[in-house]
């Protein structure tokens, strides 16, 4: 008996299909990885400016209304969109007397999108976090309130 020789046709289209969607998956993952490293960045800046406002207030309450209007202008500058945002502002610093040192720190939490990617394996959204602190004048006159 002799053996007949194999057909390979559609082997190549067959290929070509798993190696696609491997790539596919590979460039979703980059795109997930980019974004998700863009937004911990913008949140950090976000951060350091509410919190270096927040320094240079008269007093607690002035310092946690700038730090919040501060973020907000922040992240929209830098087009970072959060399905849900929040802003923590400790001033506590105002409380140390003049002549210690003291500092305000803000932190940020944002819930990033990442639905639209639709990558195995990555979740609908992924919450980042940044803490940032800027220390208070030493001796400017603080208000307690």
């Amino acid at each position: 008996m002799t053996a007949r020789p194999r057909d390979e046709r559609g082997s190549a289209a067959i290929e070509a299909a798993i190696g696609l969607s491997a790539f596919l998956l590979f460039l979703g993952l980059i795109i997930a990885g980019g974004r998700l490293a863009l937004a911990h960045q913008a949140l950090q800046s976000a951060a350091a400016d509410a919190a270096r406002t927040a320094s240079i207030a008269r007093d607690a309450g002035e310092a946690d209304s700038a730090a919040r209007r501060e973020t907000t202008t922040s992240l929209n500058n830098q087009n970072l969109r959060c399905r849900s945002a929040q802003v923590s502002v400790d001033t506590s610093g105002f409380r140390v007397p003049t002549g210690q040192a003291a500092d305000v720190t803000v932190t940020l939490t944002c819930r990033v999108d990442l639905a639209d990617l639709s990558v195995p394996g990555v979740p609908g959204s992924r919450l980042i976090r940044a803490t940032m602190s800027s220390p208070i004048d030493t001796w400017r006159e603080r208000g307690l309130q």
